[in-house]
């Protein structure tokens, strides 16, 4: 088993060396390409390989852009529903633990189990044993629920969120009395525009099934200056208008590093990471086209 994980791991990583080694020279040739047809000179750094990747030119007329692993990562989305687990951190406060019961009535098909005295590569382990596609970690400080981990099986990725202004079922008025639906709900998604935002919307997205037509239950994932705002809302439709009532929880969230590995490969590659030290850091919006 161990050796079977390890050489699918290795495959993985190999196939992703791959694909940054094809990406390279796409981007490469294209610059050639534009360079050639707007007539001026080429820059300095394509002259040496301009021989080479100038006779390939008249043959990638019909070249589609390079596939990305995430192709790969999420293969069986839209095929076989997702199978989610969802725990908190060691000895949790009951703030947290409603927390995480009301996050299972929010992704479809999830459990939750309690963490008891489980390691992080135990919680792994039982994952990929029992074909579950996705693991969620929450986390909390002083009773208040302030971090989030989404780790992808079997081989990630593992994206890490930060958790603010959250607001339980009990604290939103307008829904606390009331059941809450378990249809498969229609996703809203605003402002994920750039590379960076397209990779966190496709982890989120594909922690849901896909849901019925005429499902009446909306999940909008909002995003504004990097902030993601989490909104669960039920809808009637009435004649000349639409009602909406809030469900709840609520929350913002904001990503803040993403690792090519599931969460117990602490080795693992670092795709991106928040630069929070930089001159520039209030003034990039990394989830969307600026």
């Amino acid at each position: 088993m161990l050796r079977r994980q390890a050489r699918e791991r290795r495959q993985y990583v190999y196939t992703k060396s791959l694909e940054a080694q094809e990406r390279q020279t796409y981007e490469r040739k294209r610059e050639l390409k534009n360079a050639l047809a707007s007539g001026k000179q080429l820059p300095t750094e394509l002259r040496k390989d301009a021989t080479v990747l100038g006779k390939d030119l008249a043959f990638d007329e019909a070249q589609q852009e390079p596939s990305a692993h995430i192709d790969n990562e999420y293969s069986r989305a839209g095929i076989y529903d997702p199978k989610i687990v969802i725990t908190t951190s060691r000895d949790p406060s009951s703030k947290l633990l409603q927390f995480a019961k009301e996050m299972r009535l929010v992704f479809p098909n999830s459990h939750r189990i309690n963490r008891g005295n489980y390691v992080v590569k135990e919680l792994a382990d039982a994952c990929r044993a029992n074909d579950v596609t996705d693991l969620i970690v929450l986390h909390e400080h002083r009773g208040i629920p302030d971090a989030m981990i989404v780790s992808h099986f079997p081989h990630g990725p593992t994206v890490y969120f930060t958790l603010h202004n959250v607001a339980l079922r009990h604290d939103i008025d307008s829904y606390k009395s009331s059941t809450v639906s378990e249809q498969y709900p229609h996703l809203i998604f605003e402002q994920f525009t750039s590379k960076l935002g397209m990779r966190i919307r496709d982890t989120l997205k594909y922690l849901f099934p896909v849901p019925k037509e005429e499902n009446k239950r909306v999940m909008t994932f909002s995003n504004e200056d990097d902030f993601i705002s989490f909104r669960h809302h039920v809808f009637v439709k009435i004649p000349g208008d639409v009602q909406l009532a809030e469900v709840g929880p609520r929350f913002e969230m904001k990503p803040y590093e993403i690792r090519l590995g599931t969460v117990e490969q602490t080795e693992s590659e670092r795709e991106w990471v928040l630069a929070h030290y930089s001159k520039t850091a209030k003034k990039r919006k990394l989830l969307q086209e600026q």
